[in-house]
């Protein structure tokens, strides 16, 4: 609605459409649940977090630390992936880093069973202001 100083309000015409009806079932069919994959990536990630446990141990050495952060300071990403490899965790972790904290993102790997990564586990920390 517009309004006129002179006429006051303005209402201008909806404008009008043919009527379309579509009919929808009233009630909708689901497939059934199948939970093994489901259970599948709850197993794969209870690894996660043990992986993930086992790196924020090691993290939370003061000396480890030390050589982890001054490694990504100076842009050593192969001497941060070296320090992290030198862990052992049995899964793939891919690093991130800025002034200010780093990000470790801890991946499920492939198999015959699963043909897709069904999960990852992101542990975010800051390091700096």
């Amino acid at each position: 609605m517009y309004y006129n100083p002179f006429y006051g309000p303005i209402h201008h015409p909806k404008p009008t459409y043919p009527g379309y009806f579509i009919n929808y079932p009233l009630t909708r069919t689901y497939p059934p649940v199948d939970v093994k994959i489901f259970l599948q990536s709850v197993k794969t990630f209870r690894l996660l977090i043990e992986q993930g446990s086992i790196l924020l141990n090691r993290l939370g050495d003061a000396g480890f630390a030390q050589r982890i952060m001054a490694a990504a300071q100076q842009g050593k990403k192969v001497e941060v992936d070296h320090l992290l490899h030198s862990i052992g965790l049995k899964v793939p972790v891919n690093t991130k880093y800025t002034p200010t904290g780093i990000i470790f993102e801890l991946t499920s790997r492939a198999n015959q069973n699963t043909p897709f990564s069904c999960c990852s586990l992101i542990v975010s920390l800051k390091w700096g202001n």
